[in-house]
């Protein structure tokens, strides 16, 4: 997939390193030149220019892109590229910080895809919200062991399987499960796995590739 990340800095630099890492086309965009350089440095296709400027935008070829982030520390820079992002049909992913009052929140909340507080979640919030795939990391919660959300698909090996009863390989659980866009709970010893059905996962890093094959089948190995 094909990202733009607008802000290189602290957040924006860690989510671009972070998707680059899992193979992830990134382009970043930063109007400070230091910055810009550092990302330079690290290998990044680099626009350099304002986030909230459409033509700098268009540098980065947004035609292209799977989704945009703007993750700099000024809101209005990341509602703007977020607004001209949606206009080239990118999923859209915005920063806000935490002293933001509520209702200025919900104002933006309605306008984009996502909203995130990396303050409190980290860079890894930043990079599950941008994929919105059906498999995503969303911590890591120590050196070798990590937190997971996948969405099963029509195809799942496990559709139709009381999620109690599911298996998955040593070092690997199920903790949590939710229908489609519904908060996400404990199972009941009763509910079954449906298409379209979330599933979050901790699982030891070793393990994790062995318990994505046994819930999604298929459709993880032709994702790989």
């Amino acid at each position: 997939m094909r990202f733009v990340i607008v802000g290189a800095g602290r957040v924006g630099l860690r989510t671009a390193r972070i998707l680059k890492e899992e193979g992830h086309e990134v382009t970043v965009v930063e109007n400070d030149p230091e910055k810009a350089d550092r990302a330079r440095s690290e290998e990044f296709l680099v626009v350099e220019g304002d986030g909230a400027n459409e033509d700098v935008l268009e540098g980065t070829d947004l035609e292209t892109a799977d989704a945009i982030a703007g993750l700099t520390g000024d809101l209005n820079v990341n509602f703007a590229a977020c607004m001209i992002g949606k206009h080239y049909g990118c999923r859209t992913v915005m920063r806000i910080d935490e002293d933001y009052r509520g209702d200025i929140y919900h104002k933006f909340a309605d306008d984009v895809d996502e909203v995130v507080y990396p303050e409190r979640l980290g860079a890894a919030s930043a990079k599950t919200a941008l994929l919105g795939g059906d498999f995503n990391v969303i911590a890591d919660l120590t050196e070798g062991l990590q937190l997971t959300t996948m969405t099963i698909s029509e195809g799942s090996p496990v559709v139709g399987d009381r999620v109690t009863a599911i298996e998955l390989p040593e070092n690997a659980r199920i903790y949590a499960h939710g229908r489609a866009r519904e908060r996400m709970t404990i199972p009941l010893p009763q509910t079954t796995v449906e298409a379209g059905d979330r599933l979050a996962v901790i699982a030891d890093r070793d393990a994790l590739s062995a318990a994505r094959e046994q819930l999604q089948g298929d459709s993880a190995a032709a994702s790989d």
